[in-house]
């Protein structure tokens, strides 16, 4: 019973859902094509953080001045000063490059190192992590586009450096296997060492400390190497002198700049093995830590 004051009470209805919810927006297709990401997305990803950064371009610039202008440098004061007129081997005259290539890696092990352990002091790593989420993809994609950047500016700098040297010193072609190892071979092992630099960089994730190591590894067993006068220390002297990166770098130019160890094409083989290793290294601890 309800009082004049009183309202019956209403039945309940359901209440109508908004019109978004429902009608012609339900079905809406975005115009934008959908597909799977794959290896190409991640390259031109890596490619395009690679050549945006200043790093790359300072560290490509100073490695194209220390290989370009320490070469020419070296021919045109050994043109100036021989008064010897016996014209040169041209296997003599392709090893006046190595000086200029040794230094050249260090700008090689930076940009190694930098290409991912840069994106760990930024926190980067985390947007690429997010954006390809295969991590295994976003190593590979880094190692080749790299790899191949460096391989071909070497290529092209070995090339012309050598090219202008003979030309300097009139010096007489050398043979096909000799210009093949000083450019094609000194560009495959440089690119080599980056690499093994980039591997260092992401089980380091520390550019400094990334650098560090790799400098050592480069410059280190020679180093202490001239320091073993020891007898009991004569076979591990050899074998630190052989198998340094200097005397292995050095076999790709001429029997006249190293004494001994791995000729021909042994070095690019023994440090493709020591990076296939640490490359290895580097999938599992990208794959298994947190970024």
């Amino acid at each position: 019973m309800t009082t004049p004051y009183q309202q019956p009470p209403q039945p309940q209805t359901p209440q109508q859902a908004p019109q978004w919810q429902g009608g012609p927006a339900a079905g809406y297709t975005s115009p934008i094509p959908v597909r799977r990401a794959h290896l190409g997305d991640a390259l031109a990803s890596e490619w395009t953080k690679l050549r945006s950064v200043r790093s790359t371009m300072w560290t490509l610039g100073v490695m194209v001045v220390l290989m370009l202008g320490i070469g020419l440098l070296t021919a045109l004061v050994i043109s100036s000063v021989d008064s010897d007129p016996q014209i040169p081997s041209g296997q003599e005259v392709l090893s006046l490059g190595f000086f200029g290539v040794l230094l050249g890696s260090m700008c090689v092990i930076t940009l190694g190192v930098l290409t991912i352990a840069s994106e760990y002091g930024t926190g980067m790593i985390r947007t690429t992590l997010t954006a390809c989420p295969s991590r295994g993809r976003v190593l590979v994609a880094k190692s080749l586009v790299f790899f191949l950047l460096v391989f071909v500016i070497s290529m092209v700098i070995t090339m012309t450096v050598s090219a202008l040297q003979l030309s300097i010193l009139g010096a007489e072609s050398p043979s096909g296997g000799a210009w093949l190892r000083a450019t094609a071979g000194v560009s495959l092992y440089l690119a080599t060492l980056g690499l093994l630099s980039l591997a260092i960089g992401a089980l380091i994730r520390h550019s400094a400390g990334a650098i560090t190591i790799m400098i050592g590894v480069v410059l280190l067993p020679l180093v202490l190497a001239m320091f073993m006068f020891s007898d009991s220390l004569t076979k591990l002297r050899e074998f630190m002198f052989d198998y340094s990166i200097p005397n292995q770098m050095a076999a790709f130019y001429s029997e006249e700049v190293r004494v001994s160890g791995p000729s021909g094409w042994e070095p690019l083989w023994i440090l493709l093995g020591v990076t296939a290793v640490a490359m290895t290294a580097a999938f599992f601890s990208l794959d298994k830590r947190d970024v």
